[in-house]
């Protein structure tokens, strides 16, 4: 069965990110169910995290030619829910420390090789990657939902049952024929014919811009990891803090869904501006006060300091040429969505301990170096 473009990319971004929306929120849950320690949850997940980090850089950059990335996404899935599966087998904690690194390790890379089809359809076929995106997001939201409600009436359980469900869905998606195929560049004979991390990386432009979006995306880490236990803190029940949860979602959202007629006219540089802006922006507010109402403007913001940098990332990803584009999108996702958020995570484990809400202005003086590595593109 052959179905548009636009429709196969959204399709696999809904899918991917529906089992995302059940894992990221929920599967700590599940290992407490199944009797871990919290010691042991810890470093399960911190497992997770590396084999995600070496997923992304190592696993997607592999895929030199964009004409291959349909096949490269059809077998990641795959092999994610054979990983995904293995759960089932047993609750040793040296079998799931096996099965998580697995796991992550296949299904971190859908993201950037889709991101990189993306870019390779956004110069094929014109394809406007916000409307496409934020099915994603929406996706999030509704698995993200729909988990909580389950689990509540059928205990843990629920959440393998639906992970596998998601992984399943995304490989049945994947498996639908594309109306453009990607199209590929011919190979150049000899090691000159491939660009060489080091070569991208000396380039004055792609390292501005990976040191700029590590610092804006790493600063989100203390709203991921201790915004919830801090709100929760300051007296909001659990319900509330889910709300502010989703509201941030919603928001990206909107500018996902508006991107094309917003930001047309604007660079990766003017973009970048905007996000950075947004970041200092919210984090001071999260920092000064935990007021309902100024809550709700910070987690409005996060369509700024979260989309507009995903937006400026991808613009400016979109504008290299062949191998380059995969290249970029795995150090992408590698460093600013994975390993800096991972590290920044750690970090803010200790400021949270000694500073409470003032991570946050942490988080806020992180990104104020990016006002100024903004890389001078279009």
């Amino acid at each position: 069965m052959t179905i548009r473009s636009t429709y196969w990319l959204g399709l696999s971004y809904f899918t991917y990110f529906f089992a995302y929306g059940v894992y990221l929120p929920f599967w700590a849950v599940w290992l407490k169910g199944r009797g871990l320690s919290p010691e042991q949850i810890g470093l399960l997940l911190g497992s997770g995290l590396v084999a995600r980090f070496a997923g992304s850089l190592l696993i997607a950059s592999r895929v030199n030619d964009p004409a291959k990335l349909v096949g490269a996404l059809r077998l990641l899935a795959v092999l994610t829910l054979l990983f995904a599966a293995g759960f089932w087998l047993g609750s040793q904690w040296l079998w799931l420390l096996l099965v998580m690194i697995g796991f992550n390790l296949f299904f971190s890379p859908l993201v950037p090789l889709s991101d990189a089809l993306a870019a390779t359809w956004q110069r094929q076929i014109a394809l406007p990657y916000g409307p496409v995106r934020l099915w994603g997001s929406l996706a999030f939201v509704i698995s993200s939902a729909l988990t909580g409600v389950l689990v509540s009436h059928f205990s843990y359980h629920a959440i393998l049952v639906l992970l596998c469900a998601g992984s399943g869905a995304m490989i049945l998606g994947m498996l639908l024929q594309p109306a453009v195929m990607p199209q590929g560049e011919a190979k150049q004979g000899g090691p000159a014919g491939q660009t060489r991390w080091a070569a991208l990386l000396t380039e004055s432009a792609v390292w501005r811009f990976m040191l700029c979006v590590t610092l804006m995306q790493g600063a989100h880490a203390a709203y991921y990891g201790f915004s919830a236990i801090w709100w929760q803190e300051a007296g909001y029940p659990a319900s509330v803090v889910g709300y502010l949860w989703s509201l941030g979602v919603v928001a990206e959202i909107v500018i996902f869904a508006a991107s094309h007629r917003l930001f047309r006219r604007w660079s990766a540089r003017d973009l970048l501006l905007l996000s950075a802006v947004s970041g200092i922006v919210r984090w001071s507010i999260m920092a000064s006060t935990t007021d309902l109402g100024w809550l709700i403007a910070a987690q409005i913001l996060h369509c700024g300091s979260f989309t507009v940098c995903h937006l400026a990332a991808m613009r400016f990803i979109a504008a290299r040429q062949g191998a380059e584009v995969i290249r970029l999108q795995s150090l992408y996702s590698a460093l600013a969505m994975g390993g800096g958020i991972a590290l920044m995570t750690m970090v803010c484990g200790v400021l949270f301990q000694h500073l409470q809400a003032g991570m946050f202005w942490v988080m806020a003086l992180l990104v104020v170096p990016a006002l100024f590595l903004r890389p001078k593109v279009a």
